[in-house]
């Protein structure tokens, strides 16, 4: 588990760090006056550089995981200069949000067509002890793991609901619910790394090449059939409404030959894709 520590202020370190190089110079400088001058200024600059080794500056949203000898003895994330045991090894790790924009995947989707899919994902380092030791390389992780979690997701469900008409999230129309499937998945699969998902969009989704003008074709006769549908019902209703307002007030008397054929023709002018011509009849209703 990660444990916070605040280590000591590195600047009187760093004057004391000073003060000793001081005297090795000054040792270097007198070196004349006996051998006694030589030994104390190299153990001055040995004991400055010990003490500048133990030296620290963390920068905002930035932290050091301090390890001793293979030992996990805690992570810094105070900015400022720090002073800590010169034999620490420190590990830095950024605790900035991360954006990883993934590369467009080939995969299938529910229904096996071929579709291309990518996402964007950011992501930050909530756990350093996690990040630093649970895995190798915890940016190589979260590469991985977003690909695998975006095609997991492509295969979960249908790009559209042209060929499963009952799904209820498709990857096209899903929106909010499905950016929040790919949340909740990475982040299931990324807690073992100590890392937080703070978003995960959709960015890229389309069908794969070979079959894009199929199916675009087959989006267009959808909306051209759903269109001529609403056509025939809308103008089977001011057909009803036609005769029935004519029989109302008697402005003219049909039967059911002429009935059939004022239908006939209103279906046409109000079906038909093109602006009907119309012609005026000077004769009786039966010519």
């Amino acid at each position: 588990m990660e444990k916070i520590i605040k280590p000591v202020s590195g600047y009187w370190a760093l004057l004391l760090s000073l003060i000793i190089l001081s005297a090795s110079v000054y040792c270097f400088i007198h070196i004349q006056e006996g051998g006694w001058m030589i030994a104390g200024a190299i153990l001055c600059l040995i004991g400055s550089i010990f003490i500048m080794s133990g030296l620290m500056v963390i920068y905002p949203n930035h932290s050091r995981v301090l390890n001793f000898f293979g030992n996990y003895k805690g992570t810094a994330k105070d900015d400022g200069l720090f002073f800590v045991n010169p034999l620490f090894t420190k590990l830095k790790i950024s605790l900035r949000s991360e954006n990883l924009q993934g590369q467009t995947l080939k995969v299938n989707d529910k229904m096996g067509n071929p579709i291309e899919i990518g996402a964007v994902v950011v992501w930050q380092v909530g756990d350093t002890y996690k990040a630093a030791y649970e895995v190798e390389d915890y940016e190589g992780y979260v590469k991985v793991q977003s690909e695998a979690a975006v095609r997991h997701l492509a295969n979960s469900f249908p790009y559209d609901n042209l060929e499963d008409e009952h799904a209820d999230i498709t990857l096209r129309d899903g929106g909010d619910k499905v950016n929040g499937i790919l949340e909740k998945e990475l982040a299931e699969r990324l807690a073992p790394a100590g890392i937080i998902i703070k978003e995960a969009r959709i960015a890229h989704l389309a069908y794969a090449q070979e079959i894009a003008g199929a199916m675009l074709q087959r989006q267009q006769a959808t909306a051209i059939v759903a269109a001529r549908t609403k056509i025939v019902e809308g103008a089977v209703g001011m057909v009803e409404m036609a005769l029935e307002m004519l029989n109302r007030k008697q402005i003219v008397e049909l039967d059911e030959e002429k009935k059939a054929a004022m239908v006939s023709n209103l279906m046409v002018v109000l079906c038909g894709e093109k602006a009907a011509q119309p012609i005026l009849n000077t004769g009786t209703l039966y010519q």
